[in-house]
């Protein structure tokens, strides 16, 4: 009797556990609706990419990739909520969960969509290498066995090693790869080019470009591989953005340039 009742309540049990399982899986079924429901839509970034993403001097996060995600919003009928995180676990926290999408100049890359699916590119750009003011290099192939400055979970590392580096220091963000440079502790930095003409004209560093971009990048926002329906409002969103001039308008606001088309 104590069997058959232990063993019925055994069921249940494991049916009460289907149901609650179930549940969750229909609220996370929907994105779109998800975010609809809450009201807001939470983008991450690194807040240390300037012009993209950064502190301003009043602490405020601002940038390129700041107005993109606000508008963004708008257009879904949401507000935007930022998320600043260290790049080297950004997707890890999109994967579990921390928030809705990356919208912080990600790449896309074949390793990546293992993990995150991504929208259509919102810009273009490329790896730069840049380097101190009348540095001796004057070649990307000069700075064999040399150190060279990356963020963290970039695909800049991979660029370094094709360089055939003889040290890759890893950094949190740009902020303090540039200084590393503009001080001497690093021979060269890859970043983005975009980043790289922005801390030139800064005038708070004394740093140059070296050659040509290494290679090009599509930059996209990331999302859980189950969140389609999400990715797929934003991909309206961003293509309606490249066609009525809002991001090109974007681009220019924050880089006197229109980096929106390949």
């Amino acid at each position: 009797m104590k069997s058959s009742r232990k063993f019925l309540m055994g069921v249940m049990f494991l049916l009460a556990v289907t149901l609650v399982l179930s549940g969750c899986g229909q609220d996370k079924g929907d994105a779109l609706v998800r975010v609809q429901k809450a009201g807001e839509i939470s983008f991450a970034m690194s807040g240390g990419y300037p012009p993209f993403n950064y502190y301003d001097e009043k602490n405020e996060l601002v940038g390129f990739d700041v107005d993109v995600s606000n508008e963004v919003a708008k257009r879904l009928g949401v507000e935007f909520r930022p998320v600043t995180t260290d790049w080297s676990g950004i997707i890890e926290g999109l994967r579990s969960g921390v928030y809705d999408g990356i919208l912080g100049s990600m790449a896309v890359t074949d390793e990546r969509k293992e993990k995150v699916d991504f929208s259509v590119p919102y810009y273009y750009s490329g790896a730069q290498l840049v380097v101190k003011e009348n540095s001796p290099y004057k070649d990307p192939v000069d700075l064999k066995g040399k150190v060279i400055g990356v963020v963290t979970g970039t695909t800049f590392e991979s660029d370094g090693e094709k360089l055939e580096a003889g040290e890759i220091k890893l950094y949190k963000d740009d902020n303090q790869t540039l200084m590393e440079v503009n001080s001497g502790v690093v021979d060269a930095v890859i970043t983005d080019r975009v980043v790289g003409v922005n801390a030139i004209n800064s005038g708070k560093f004394q740093i140059e470009l070296l050659g040509n971009p290494l290679r090009s990048e599509d930059i996209a926002v990331a999302f859980r591989q189950s969140d389609d329906s999400l990715r797929e409002a934003v991909d309206k969103i961003l293509n309606e953005m490249h066609e009525d001039g809002t991001l090109k308008q974007l681009s220019e606001k924050w880089l006197q340039a229109d980096i929106t088309k390949k």
